[in-house]
């Protein structure tokens, strides 16, 4: 059984063409199927132009066809796809130098130094070679311009990838993972890059696992399970109407669990290793009541954050399927 997408609010509904010549992207009841397997299941949505949009969800939930769609690598098997206010579909030359691309597995003149390489990028896309000064500088290898691309570390090449996508200045930008092999401080250097280039009028289009990222980084999500958007909106909006529940953690030694029961206003309590975790909707009434019993010294509070929706949604849709093929294979 697939999962079901809401019902779009107005403004994520494909419009009339002239909405399609506006947006960067719209999709409208896009279908892909490898054999009896829907990997795209009806997708419908519009990516403004200048939107950081991300592309959640599990491995095979079709983020990476639906994406393969919209640069024009892949034919949906039915819908349409507009993406600048053309079809990707046959492989347009003329939108190509418009787009950026970045892919886990991207492709390097590996004999070439970091600058030599972005300088060809720079050439096959006819831009000249401060694109090229300008690409390695926004993603922190500049020191880095004059070593060649094999002897580059895992993560200086993520970023060599990244700078590959941006030579040319284009106005949509591809990143799959683009942060999967950066180290912390790294990984919050790009963050910069990124906003930069949303500061600039790019419109991204960004498929991570790192939450935390995205819940930073992006005006909307939609969230894919089984080939199906089931949830599409701000972080914000859907942590607010998914996850209202505030977690209190109390050390342990402050309150007994009966006592935190007995506070009203607590729908549950669970322990942890040295700290009770007191779930409640009313956080400023119980922080009052742990106050006049024991005080709020060592007093943590836990409010939801994208990972739990998105924890909440997608073991949601894998248990319905679940079920329903445990239904299906019952006499």
């Amino acid at each position: 059984m697939s999962p079901t997408t809401p019902t779009p609010s107005p403004g994520n509904r494909p419009g009339p063409d002239d909405a399609r010549s506006t947006a960067a992207v719209v999709l409208d009841t896009v279908h892909k199927r490898y054999g009896e397997r829907h990997a795209v299941d009806g997708v419908s949505l519009t990516v403004p132009r200048g939107e950081f949009f991300g592309l959640l969800g599990p491995n095979g939930a079709g983020k990476t066809t639906l994406v393969e769609i919209m640069e024009g690598q892949r034919k949906a098997d039915s819908g349409t796809v507009t993406v600048l206010g053309a079809s990707p579909w046959p492989r347009n030359p003329s939108l190509l130098p418009r787009l950026g691309v970045q892919t886990q597995t991207s492709a390097f003149f590996v004999r070439l130094t970091a600058r030599e390489h972005l300088r060809i990028m720079a050439a096959l896309y006819r831009t000249d070679h401060a694109a090229a000064e300008r690409a390695l500088e926004s993603v922190g290898l500049t020191e880095q311009g004059d070593t060649r691309v094999d002897d580059l570390s895992g993560g200086q090449r993520q970023r060599l990838a990244i700078a590959s996508a941006l030579v040319h200045e284009p106005e949509l930008i591809f990143l799959d993972e683009p942060t999967a092999a950066l180290d912390p401080q790294a990984r919050r250097a790009l963050w910069q890059v990124l906003r930069d280039l949303k500061g600039e009028g790019r419109t991204i289009i960004y498929t991570t696992h790192h939450l935390d990222e995205a819940e930073a980084l992006c005006d909307r999500v939609a969230i894919m399970v089984e080939g199906c958007v089931v949830a599409l909106d701000s972080p914000a909006h859907l942590i607010a109407a998914a996850a209202p529940t505030t977690r209190l953690v109390v050390p342990d030694d402050r309150l007994t669990a009966a006592q935190a029961r007995a506070i009203e206003g607590v729908d549950n309590v669970t322990e942890e290793p040295g700290a009770l975790v007191l779930e409640t909707l009313e956080s400023g009434k119980v922080l009052a009541a742990i106050d006049a019993l024991a005080g709020l010294r060592g007093v943590q509070t836990r409010t939801a954050d994208l990972e739990d929706v998105y924890l909440a949604l997608t073991g949601a849709a894998e248990a319905a399927e679940a079920a329903g093929a445990d239904g299906a294979a019952r006499p």
